[in-house]
């Protein structure tokens, strides 16, 4: 029977459903998508590269609560409201990673929650 454990931190914006802020199965650490809420406030930050930078921020607070980083990222998926926005995604992104960079998909969607302009969830595989 796989061993699963719930990851939770108050660094980064607390579910605001039925899910868990990342779910640990062995080496494997699957983050939940992130939005650019601000932990502190619950509100979100202002404009695309605020919210860029947030949800970043909280993914690698999440990571941190699972023992991780985001360089133990092997797969993102982001999701954006206005495709057009893709490049920033990419600059911002570059402050966050290093290569080799994770694999990664973006898709563009209709809406996301709380009128977020952007998601990015993660898949880390951390090395016993």
């Amino acid at each position: 029977m796989m061993n699963r454990e719930a990851i939770q931190t108050s660094a980064a914006p607390q579910a605001i459903g039925t899910y868990s802020q990342a779910v640990r199965a062995g080496n494997t650490v699957y983050l939940s998508g992130q939005i650019g809420l601000i932990p502190e406030t619950m509100r979100l930050a202002e404009g695309i590269d605020a919210q860029i930078d947030q949800v970043f921020c909280n993914l690698a607070a999440v990571a941190a609560a699972a023992s991780g980083s985001l360089d133990d990222a092997v797969k993102i998926n982001v999701y954006l409201l206005d495709m057009g926005n893709f490049a920033r995604v990419n600059e911002i992104m570059a402050g966050y990673f290093k290569a080799p960079y994770p694999a990664r998909a973006a898709v563009g969607v209709a809406s996301l929650p709380r009128g977020a302009l952007v998601e990015i969830e993660a898949l880390l595989v951390l090395v016993p």
